[in-house]
């Protein structure tokens, strides 16, 4: 693939312990998700017509473009809108609407973990178009892999405006350390538990 955008991303070195965490959760992730594979694949048919699979183009570590895989959640049908999916929107199936609260959808990312096009913590992979909307702030987001789940994810994620969720981002990369990462995993549990709102937290800059 093609870089998506021309746009200047430092070549920032991400610590050989995080791929190898990576291989690791995403190799046992996808053998005991196996079943649950199968039984949501199946769902998922029974619920709408449809593929199995929503597929789209994604941004990567430096711009790089790759094809992220998803449970398709919504109903099949062209649409062009990019806005943020909120819980109730009528776009969403039945069964949708259970596999995003509970942060079902995204598990066949792990075959993109495992591939080296994200990582289990980090940013979350923009749209292609969104490059050009990158400040310097946001550009930042985009020296390592993208994630499954990330700093902004367990701090609001759709609840938050766009340069919240890029300065989160900014803020993960400044920080990356394995304690940061099993920390955002933990909170990440909570979240799928309680929900997103109820970890709200509008990004706040510190004094200088």
């Amino acid at each position: 693939m093609t870089p998506a955008s021309s746009a200047p991303c430092r070549k920032t070195r991400e610590p050989a312990w995080k791929r190898g965490f990576d291989v690791v959760v995403s190799l046992i992730g996808l053998t005991l998700s196996v079943p649950v594979f199968l039984l949501v694949a199946l769902l998922v048919r029974l619920d709408s017509r449809g593929p199995v699979f929503f597929v789209q183009p994604r941004l990567g570590r430096r711009g790089r473009v790759f094809l992220l895989y998803k449970f398709r959640t919504m109903f099949d049908a062209p649409r062009e809108s990019t806005h943020e999916i909120l819980p109730g929107n009528p776009d969403v199936t039945p069964l949708g609407g259970f596999l995003r609260r509970f942060k079902i959808d995204e598990l066949p990312q792990l075959w993109n973990v495992l591939r080296g096009d994200m990582s289990v913590v980090g940013p979350r992979p923009a749209l292609p178009k969104q490059a050009q909307e990158l400040d310097e702030v946001g550009r930042v987001r985009l020296e390592v892999r993208p994630g499954l789940t990330g700093l902004a994810q367990v701090h609001g994620n759709v609840y938050l405006s766009w340069p919240e969720r890029w300065r989160y981002d900014r803020d993960y990369v400044m920080r990356l350390s394995a304690p940061l990462d099993l920390w955002i995993l933990w909170q990440t549990a909570l979240v799928a538990l309680w929900g997103e709102r109820r970890f709200h937290k509008p990004y706040e800059e510190e004094p200088a």
